[in-house]
């Protein structure tokens, strides 16, 4: 019965997210070319490189999210409605303490702003406007936002998305109306505060219906705290952990924009906007198993738990391959026919950017079960991920530029995904020999690998026939290259693994 409830909440969090991001994405392509069209690239990099200055504020969030999350399995699990409630109202006062840290580091970083950037074409007024605005939206999250946590924990993630994305679709049209009629930097900024503000109420009330007995008394916090000492516990080995993701995702604009440009930072953001959303098209269809998987690991069946670890995995696999497929085939001409051929980055770029991207996919499998099970004292090796990928980018960015710059990344992640991570949640976690994952993941990528070269021999056939200079074109050419492509790679999959077999045969049996 706890299986087939945690695959149900898995499919709806993933039809809800499927439809929403459809929805976004295409509004979010339409419109980064009217936002770069009417107010800039130079405007569009600024405001993407001050929302990641600000990420770096947010290592002061310590990981209480995901602490509290892990704590949170366990009372929802067995309905203690009096626990969960004690655990939230440690993570209001932990938030509380977060928000003022961070509202701190804010006005204090700000002061800086004009030596950040000393050759920007903005007045200081629009930067401190746009720094203002964006520190604010930031802040709700931890002084107002903070009982979502319980909202993933609980598996009810679509209500999240429902909320969110309705926002953000809202927000993005108003906008483009703005920008059309006024070109106003100040009003394109103000809408972005306004509906961070809107989407805190819709969020909220939301929470009050479907938790309508939750009462969280954040002043009790500091003193309930004591009673669960493995939170604390949990936030500091999460700190240092949070450091590798953000050393290496916020800095990334910063290094190319002092290696390169700011102009370059938004061509970079153009092809990012694009990885970004299959990355969070991916995380949205499967989010819903994050905390299934606390669930199941809660049970101890680590026989069970390693078998759903190889179905996760398959479906990564196969969801991965078919988006750095399309990525590679097909983003060059989408960037030509969306902006222009002039927004177009090398092919080696592309190259570095799909691998990557392929990298972090699977990365996220390992991440759900590592905090499934608890397993956050490997704390070096975000120092090391950190240290590895800035000095691989810092000197590739000086000889190679941006290029240079996302070889740090691809080979950081490289070695600690596919080298540290497997080993410590196979040996730590399942308590299962390491070997057993390079074996089967070898499997894996041969697979993958075989699909793309099958599918790129039958695809000149297409490519021969279809030109991909028009949108209707360009559709039915990535339609049938990727159903072509998705068909092989899932026949191969399932033929060679015993991962899609298993998860072949939940799904039947669920249908069926």
């Amino acid at each position: 019965m706890q299986q087939e409830s945690r695959v149900g909440k898995s499919l709806l969090n993933a039809r809800v997210n499927l439809i929403f991001y459809v929805l976004a994405l295409a509004l979010a392509f339409f419109s980064r070319r009217i936002f770069l069209n009417l107010l800039g690239a130079d405007f569009i990099g600024l405001t993407g490189t001050l929302q990641n200055l600000l990420g770096f504020l947010n290592l002061a969030e310590f990981g209480v999210g995901t602490a509290i999350g892990y704590t949170l399995y366990k009372p929802l699990r067995n309905h203690d409605k009096k626990q969960i409630c004690e655990i939230v109202s440690v993570l209001g006062y932990l938030y509380r303490w977060v928000g003022w840290v961070v509202a701190g580091g804010g006005i204090i970083l700000g002061a800086f702003l004009p030596l950040i950037y000393p050759d920007t074409t903005f007045s200081n007024a629009t930067l401190y406007f746009a720094y203002g605005a964006f520190l604010s939206s930031a802040l709700l999250g931890y002084f107002i936002n903070y009982r979502q946590t319980l909202l993933f924990a609980d598996q009810k993630n679509y209500i999240i998305t429902v909320c969110y994305q309705s926002v953000i679709i809202a927000k993005t049209l108003v906008q483009m109306v703005s920008a059309y009629y006024t070109g106003s930097y100040y009003l394109w900024i103000s809408i972005e505060l306004l509906f961070g503000m809107v989407y805190s109420l819709l969020l909220n009330r939301q929470i009050n219906r479907y938790y309508s007995w939750l009462h969280a008394e954040i002043r009790q916090g500091g003193a309930l705290l004591k009673k669960y000492p493995e939170v604390l516990r949990y936030v500091r080995q999460l700190f240092v952990h949070k450091i590798g993701g953000l050393v290496q995702f916020q800095t990334t604009p910063f290094l190319v924009y002092a290696f390169v440009s700011l102009q370059t930072v938004a061509y970079y953001g153009n092809y990012t906007i694009i990885t970004d959303k299959l990355n969070i098209l991916i995380d949205r269809i499967l989010e819903g198993t994050s905390a299934g998987i606390g669930n199941l690991v809660a049970e101890q069946n680590h026989m069970q738990s390693l078998r759903v670890f190889w179905e996760i995995i398959a479906v990564r696999t196969w969801l991965a391959g078919i988006c750095v497929f399309a990525m590679w085939h097909m983003l060059p001409s989408f960037i030509v026919l969306w902006l222009g051929e002039q927004y177009l980055l090398p092919d080696a770029i592309l190259f570095l950017l799909a691998l990557r991207f392929f990298l972090c996919i699977i990365r996220g499998g390992f991440e759900h079960f590592i905090h499934a099970h608890g397993l956050f004292y490997d704390t070096w090796t975000p120092l090391m991920e950190s240290a590895l990928f800035l000095s691989v980018a810092i000197i590739g960015g000086y000889y190679r530029g941006l290029e240079g710059v996302l070889l740090g990344g691809v080979i950081s992640t490289a070695i600690v995904v596919l080298g540290w991570k497997s080993w410590f949640l196979f040996v730590k976690g399942f308590q299962h020999s390491a070997w057993d994952f390079w074996r089967n993941w070898s499997i894996y990528l041969l697979l993958t690998l075989v699909a793309f070269g099958i599918t790129a021999w039958l695809s000149k056939l297409i490519t021969t026939v279809i030109d991909d200079n028009t949108w209707t074109t360009w559709l039915c050419k990535t339609a049938g290259l990727t159903t072509l492509f998705a068909t092989i790679h899932f026949g191969l999959l399932w033929g060679g693994t015993k991962g899609m077999q298993d998860l072949v045969k939940q799904l039947w049996a669920r249908v069926g």
